[in-house]
């Protein structure tokens, strides 16, 4: 398919992607690693792209909807996990969640990108807890709300512990793009949970993406 014909055909399944209805008793068809692929071809070419400053405006607006679309998709992998009682803890900008239930609790681990740096300490405190014992609301160091964590730009990572970080090159969509990446952190984040006295089995493990 030529480039050209390629790059239409990706702006107009923006559109019809970010006007789909979000009824999930609907279904679709659309293959993400053709998608993938043709954005990485138009990406090869640079400042060469064969279009006129509105046809590039019209792309960025159906572009932008779609990124909006997919945030919310990807935000999905952690909903519904036990305890139900438990509101879906926001996910830090610039960062992500590692989430997973032990023992009745949902356990959640704030993570910063590298660059950036938790507002609070948290060098002792690596996740944060809902459960019956918190009244299903979260032990956040912010009060109220579901805020667990805010990622700020820093040069230094010092307030929280080294697993707490994403390392250079590789932030929170990247390590959630390659699924070894993405078991690496969940195993990390596992480990240190038992280490911490974790009795039962691990369940719900996910990891979202601000």
């Amino acid at each position: 398919m030529a480039l050209r014909g390629t790059l239409i055909w990706t702006c107009t399944l923006a559109v019809w992607f970010s006007s789909a209805s979000q009824d999930d008793s609907e279904t679709c068809s659309l293959d993400a690693a053709n998608l993938t692929a043709v954005v990485e071809e138009a990406l090869q070419c640079g400042e060469a792209l064969p279009w006129s400053g509105q046809q590039t405006a019209a792309l960025l607006l159906s572009l932008s909807s779609l990124t909006h679309r997919l945030q919310q998709h990807q935000l999905k992998e952690c909903q519904g996990a036990e305890p139900r009682n438990c509101p879906e803890p926001e996910v830090p900008e610039n960062g992500g969640l590692a989430c997973v239930t032990a023992d009745n609790q949902r356990l959640c681990k704030p993570m910063c990108n590298h660059g950036y740096d938790f507002a609070f300490l948290r060098m002792s405190r690596l996740y944060d807890k809902c459960s019956e014992q918190t009244n299903y609301k979260w032990d956040t160091q912010y009060v109220g709300g579901n805020k667990l964590a805010v990622c700020n730009r820093q040069s230094l990572q010092i307030a929280g512990a080294k697993s707490a970080y994403f390392p250079k090159d590789q932030d929170c969509r990247t390590t959630k793009s390659v699924r070894q990446l993405q078991n690496n952190t969940l195993e990390t984040f596992i480990s240190e949970v038992k280490n911490k006295g974790m009795a039962g089995a691990a369940q719900h493990a996910c990891l979202v993406c601000g």
